[in-house]
């Protein structure tokens, strides 16, 4: 597997501590409720929405946070704000491509702290359009592999995935986004327990970095992350195992 494949798993065996310091439930708030307020405040009829509540579950937020994000939606409860969809797109250290997604109710203050971390991070913040055409669309469905990865991955195929890769024990289904729903349910249907599932941003090419740009690249990928308005971070950056383990290390 690639070193772009092993940083998101490396990523989500981080979850944890990456949860405490990018404030993941405020995040996870801020995405239910605006997918609330786009469309049906019920889950069952309301992908988005039906996403976002799994992911918060999934990242252990309380029943009780959720629903609090959907009646502020709703406007039965104070205290909703008006949060804008943005993107942003640049350069890291190495020249690989970052894209971002944003939710925020100050569009002024979210781009000063982007450009700001793009800056102290060796980077630089692009045009709109510069990097978004390296990235496609893809629903991602995580699972355990247990010991019928074979099988679970024909299944997943037979269902309308796209494609299934294996590493460190966890398969990543990848699928078009239209089809994440109904892959997701077939393996529900089969008593599969689903790890994660989403729609993210693929990227279609990837830029090898040499070690010292690709520590810098994740250090950079850390600070973005951890601004509150950020959703969101893709790269086509494709790292060397030998900077993925000092990345680790770091815990």
């Amino acid at each position: 597997m690639s070193g772009h494949s092993k940083w998101s798993t490396i990523k989500r065996q981080k979850g944890a501590a990456d949860a405490r310091r990018s404030h993941m439930f405020t995040k996870l708030s801020k995405e239910i409720e605006v997918a609330a307020r786009q469309g049906d405040p019920d889950p069952e009829m309301n992908f988005r929405l039906r996403l976002a509540v799994q992911k918060a579950r999934e990242n252990n937020m309380p029943v009780d946070n959720i629903e609090r994000a959907i009646k502020r939606a709703s406007g039965a409860l104070g205290g909703g704000t008006n949060l804008v969809e943005s993107t942003y797109e640049g350069y890291g250290p190495g020249g690989a491509a970052i894209l971002l997604e944003t939710l925020t109710d100050n569009k002024n203050r979210t781009t000063s702290d982007v450009r700001n971390a793009f800056a102290r991070g060796n980077g630089s913040l692009g045009e709109s359009g510069c990097v978004t055409w390296v990235f496609q669309p893809k629903g991602v469905i995580n699972v355990s592999a247990g010991q019928d990865a074979e099988e679970m991955s024909l299944m997943a195929i037979d269902a309308g995935a796209e494609d299934v890769k294996e590493e460190n024990g966890i398969l990543e289904i990848q699928t078009a986004p239209e089809e994440l729903e109904k892959v997701r349910k077939a393996l529900e249907d089969k008593n599969i327990a689903i790890i994660s599932s989403e729609l993210t941003r693929s990227p279609s090419t990837t830029v090898m970095l040499d070690e010292k740009s690709a520590i810098q690249m994740l250090k950079l990928m850390d600070r973005l992350e951890e601004l509150d308005d950020v959703q969101r971070v893709y790269t086509n950056a494709d790292f060397p195992d030998s900077a993925l383990e000092k990345y680790r290390d770091q815990g």
